[in-house]
């Protein structure tokens, strides 16, 4: 009862509460977002902001438009159509096309998870002092078993509320000494020499920022939170909610590549006035960051960066094996998607094991996670350019997109990235 005499309502499981937060309602945007952020990306930022100091946070401001764009095309086209982007290319292109993207974003994404479950084994080892072996061993089959065995509307909400852990990259900068006023000038006036080292960091960091494992998962997370819904069905087909369906892509995806931008641009920041400034200029790894980081910041902001890396490694993870899946499955027509039992998926579950258990013998292999890393990189700057042009003219065709094909700014941000990625392509194997 309260004060007054009146029956107190019941304030329910924390579940129920948790699920009637703003967060909640958000989509596969955040998440895709978020994961783009994973710990390889953040062992790439932290290089740029180490060697390069302020003079490499111009990338981010022009990478926002561009990795929104082509995010944004891949949900409408889930949307739109009710099929995840493998099947799409299945239905409009020569299966040589399709097959050969599929196996090199499988090879991608496999090096791309061994390089981010060794830096959270790594971090792990710095925060609590067990071995970076035994951590690695211990986030794999747990992040396996909760794709595997976790129903995709439970799992995710949880993967929301983990996006949560970027904010650590912010929270640091609240404990350095940043001068925001030269940080405004080099953003707007970087000043750096073109040179080959400079031409490699600005492709390892668009690389970084707009990859393909991206696009092929949040045009089936699209799918995944239709076939939630028992009301709902691919636009083409059932138009009614077209405009606010839109709305919530558009609002979603760009409010989620946004908080990714702005974390990498932070990333970049705290390095930049904490690494770079102390002379430390040679970063490999996302743990030798945080771990550069104590003495200069101090345990706090340290251990926000390790936090940090632990819970988008928790996203990332998923969201490399979970593409991988969807793509392949979809390719050979297997029955797909996070939301469906074991017995009745095994085909893709067993993709997302294969793909998480060979990067986690690559720990134990001669093979270096950060070679690992490299060709991922490689093998991603070579797939996103003919991709991207598939997904344009998937986007643009009526015949797939119906009366929802891509709107001019869309096509134009989208044949942008095309061009920046596929120059970013050329100069990544132009010799030294």
């Amino acid at each position: 009862m309260d004060l007054d005499g009146t029956p107190l309502k019941p304030r329910g499981s924390l579940l129920a509460r948790l699920k009637e937060h703003p967060l909640a309602r958000l989509g596969p945007g955040l998440i895709t977002g978020v994961a783009d952020d994973d710990p390889s990306g953040i062992a790439t930022y932290s290089q740029a902001g180490a060697q390069f100091g302020l003079n490499m946070l111009w990338t981010m401001p022009l990478a926002f438009p561009l990795m929104a764009a082509v995010q944004s095309m891949c949900a409408n086209l889930g949307r739109v159509t009710g099929k995840g982007l493998a099947a799409n290319i299945k239905d409009v292109f020569p299966p040589a096309v399709l097959y050969a993207v599929v196996l090199l974003l499988l090879v991608a994404n496999t090096l791309n998870i061994a390089a981010d479950v060794a830096a959270m084994g790594e971090v792990a080892q710095l925060v609590i002092g067990i071995d970076r072996h035994v951590m690695t061993v211990c986030f794999v089959f747990a992040t396996l078993l909760l794709q595997i065995f976790v129903p995709y509307h439970r799992y995710v909400f949880f993967l929301k509320w983990l996006t949560v852990s970027l904010l650590a990259y912010a929270a640091v900068l609240f404990v350095v000494h940043v001068p925001w006023s030269d940080v405004a000038l080099r953003t707007l006036w970087p000043h750096f020499a073109l040179n080959a080292n400079a031409a490699a960091m600005v492709v390892a960091v668009f690389g970084t920022t707009i990859s393909p494992y991206l696009f092929f998962w949040q045009a089936s997370e699209e799918v995944e939170d239709l076939h939630a819904r028992t009301d709902s069905a691919p636009l083409v087909s059932d138009a009614r909610f077209a405009r606010a369906e839109l709305q919530r892509i558009r609002w979603d995806t760009w409010s989620g590549m946004l908080y990714s931008d702005l974390t990498a641009y932070f990333i970049m920041l705290a390095t930049a006035v904490t690494l770079h400034a102390a002379g430390v200029t040679d970063i490999t790894t996302a743990a030798q960051a945080a771990s550069a980081l104590r003495p200069l910041a101090g345990d706090f902001a340290y251990l926000l960066f390790a936090l940090g890396i632990l819970g988008v490694g928790f996203i990332g993870v998923p969201v490399l094996a979970g593409s991988g899946a969807y793509a392949l499955a979809e390719a050979m027509g297997w029955p797909e998607g996070l939301e469906r039992k074991l017995r009745d998926a095994r085909g893709f579950y067993g993709i997302i094991a294969v793909s998480v258990l060979a990067a986690l013998a690559i720990q134990y292999s001669s093979i270096s996670p950060m070679k690992a890393l490299f060709w991922s990189a490689v093998i991603n700057g070579v797939v996103a350019v003919p991709l991207m042009a598939v997904i344009l003219l998937l986007v643009s065709k009526r015949a797939v997109m119906g009366d929802f094909t891509a709107s001019r700014p869309l096509i134009v941000l989208g044949s942008i990235a095309t061009v920046v990625m596929g120059s970013a392509a050329v100069m990544m194997l132009l010799p030294a």
